[in-house]
């Protein structure tokens, strides 16, 4: 039966919380736990700290429409808080293959991939993405999160153990729930072999799991010493470049181009939702163990295939080799920025992404700064913890290639003023 609940008996700090105070409460089920997150969302929102699931009636893009609150008519915001690097969800060619796609086969599938939904076009895409990064096989998934999470639970089991670099993305952490872990911190290739050597024949399987580009502070996994540590003490190799892929290497194939190391990383993952300007994910690996996870991948096996539209993907695929101006003028304007960020004092960390956060370091004036940005038009994101520490909550932005110096200036003016009134200089030393 359902109670009130005890909002009175709490001492949750409102001005404090996180989202992740409200997953456990002593004494409340879940309605009652459900009706206090309620209330603190309120809280946030009153005070215009609720920068979260904003309606956008406008599509994707560098400008986008948005329907506030208490407003009347959308009002339009340059936009730093798309993952569509290369602009490609408005490419006249993407639209124009997804669009084909619906004519020909319909708007869905029907069906799961063994009892009648796996299509020709599912078949081209596997095959497209495992050539992308010169390899012979590939499984596609409904979403990049299910790439990670599905193949995790079936490949990694009670006996074998998952190394994770502890900045990977939330999707692995629920890949890897049925199996041992053990976490390093970020990019520590010190602690990353103590654990490689204290585990060495305790376990069936060893995996070491990371990101190319990592999503919130835009940098680098140290992938030759991984490598070389992965080889050196018998343990598999994992990476997941959802942010890298179209953004980094010479043809946009990623990190893991980057450091020329194709065939030397076991397993990798990504993401149909950032560059390739539609949604899925996919996992690229050795034949056998593609075909196990196309029948072991509950996920997989048991969720309907992506709809026809997803064919456009293959377009989208196409257009990195095609049209290689898009990662060009991408990076025209992430020097740009980072480059006129800095320029204001503010600290922009160790980026090397389209992925550029402004590192503030204090929570509550974090919120103030996304605040204030959207007041001036400015559609950021302000990332607090649990997705980073306290100590190192940040305004978060990705570029795009459709980005002008003009919406960037516009975004740099406003940050001056930001600055300016939070005095963020004093903080730009956090990183």
């Amino acid at each position: 039966m359902f109670k009130e609940p005890i909002i009175s008996a709490m001492n949750i700090d409102f001005n404090k919380a996180s989202f992740k105070d409200f997953e456990q409460i002593p004494g409340m089920d879940a309605y009652e736990r459900a009706a206090y997150f309620d209330t603190y969302l309120n809280f946030l929102d009153d005070r215009g700290h609720l920068n979260y699931r904003i309606k956008t009636v406008s599509g994707c893009g560098p400008e986008v429409m948005l329907e506030l609150k208490g407003k009347t008519r959308p009002r339009k915001f340059i936009s730093l808080v798309s993952n569509d690097y290369l602009g490609f969800t408005q490419h006249p060619e993407v639209k124009a293959a997804a669009v084909a796609a619906i004519g020909k086969y319909g708007t869905g599938t029907g069906a799961s991939p063994a009892i009648g939904g796996h299509f020709d076009f599912h078949e081209a895409l596997e095959q497209k993405i495992a050539g992308f990064f010169r390899r012979g096989s590939a499984i596609v998934y409904t979403t990049g999160y299910t790439a990670n999470s599905a193949s995790l639970q079936s490949l990694l089991r009670r006996n074998d153990l998952a190394i994770l670099d502890m900045a990977v993305h939330a999707s692995v952490y629920e890949g890897c729930l049925q199996c041992d872990t053990k976490r390093f911190p970020h990019n520590n290739l010190q602690e990353l072999e103590r654990i490689l050597t204290i585990s060495r024949g305790k376990y069936q399987t060893r995996m070491v799991i990371i990101d190319g580009v990592y999503s919130q502070d835009g940098d680098f996994a140290h992938l030759p010493e991984i490598v070389k540590l992965c080889k050196q003490y018998g343990a598999y190799l994992v990476v997941d470049d959802a942010h890298g892929t179209g953004v980094i290497g010479k043809t946009g194939r990623g990190v893991i181009e980057h450091y020329d190391l194709f065939q030397e990383v076991d397993i990798i993952t990504g993401t149909f939702s950032k560059s390739f300007a539609h949604i899925g994910g996919y996992l690229i690996a050795k034949p056998e163990v593609v075909r196990y996870l196309k029948f072991q991948a509950r996920q997989h096996l048991f969720s309907v295939t992506a709809a026809p539209a997803s064919a456009c993907i293959l377009k989208s695929i196409d257009l990195i080799d095609e049209e290689p101006q898009w990662m060009r003028k991408l990076w025209e304007n992430v020097e740009y920025f980072k480059s006129g960020l800095k320029g204001l004092g503010l600290n922009t960390g160790n980026t090397q992404s389209a992925i550029i956060p402004v590192k503030i370091g204090d929570p509550y004036k974090t919120a103030q700064a996304a605040k204030l940005l959207m007041d001036a038009g400015i559609y950021t994101n302000p990332i607090i913890y649990p997705a980073v520490s306290p100590a190192d909550a940040r305004i978060r932005m990705s570029v795009m290639a459709t980005h002008t110096f003009e919406h960037l200036d516009q975004v740099l003016n406003a940050f001056e003023q930001v600055s300016h009134k939070l005095n963020l200089k004093t903080t730009a030393a956090i990183v």
